[in-house]
């Protein structure tokens, strides 16, 4: 099962991204397309580990409910809330959608590289806890799903 996902995101995640229109609005959340994908490699840094986190905010006593549904395939809701982000999305910092989605490529590169030199590690999700790679590889299809979803491109896609 973990390995369709490797290869989703691996290979048709971006090439979906890069059919979504410019100019096509969310089906719901204020994100553009374009901080969106920037979202997005935001969430790979924190599966490679790029980024650190050293605390979780899930109290103890729920991690054990979050992760069974990070690993269950029911959806994320619309809209959920991220209590590291802002009300309002972060403005783009990449000069193009298509540099953008670049940098995306590269973030998948060096995760899908990072956990092939280290097998055994894991890393610090703020919300999940600490994750080995098929836990992240979990919550980063269970995430692209939602964006996809949000922006009106999930059809192809299949659990």
């Amino acid at each position: 099962m973990v390995s369709g996902k490797i290869n989703f995101l691996r290979s048709e995640l971006l090439p979906l991204l890069r059919l979504i229109p410019y100019d096509r609005q969310p089906l719901w959340g204020r994100m553009t397309l374009h901080q969106m994908i920037e979202h997005f490699s935001y969430s790979v840094r924190v599966a490679s580990g790029k980024l650190l986190f050293k605390e979780v905010l899930t109290p103890e006593n729920s991690l054990s409910k979050f992760r069974e549904f990070m690993l269950s395939d029911q959806p994320f809701r619309e809209n959920t809330p991220n209590p590291l982000l802002p009300d309002l999305p972060a403005p783009v910092k990449n000069p193009s959608l298509n540099i953008a989605l670049d940098e995306l490529d590269k973030e998948f590169i060096f995760f899908f590289q990072y956990f092939k030199d280290h097998q055994n590690a894991t890393t610090r999700n703020p919300i999940f806890g600490d994750l080995n790679f098929e836990q992240n590889v979990h919550l980063l299809h269970k995430h692209a799903r939602h964006h996809l979803k949000q922006f009106g491109a999930v059809p192809e896609v299949k659990p």
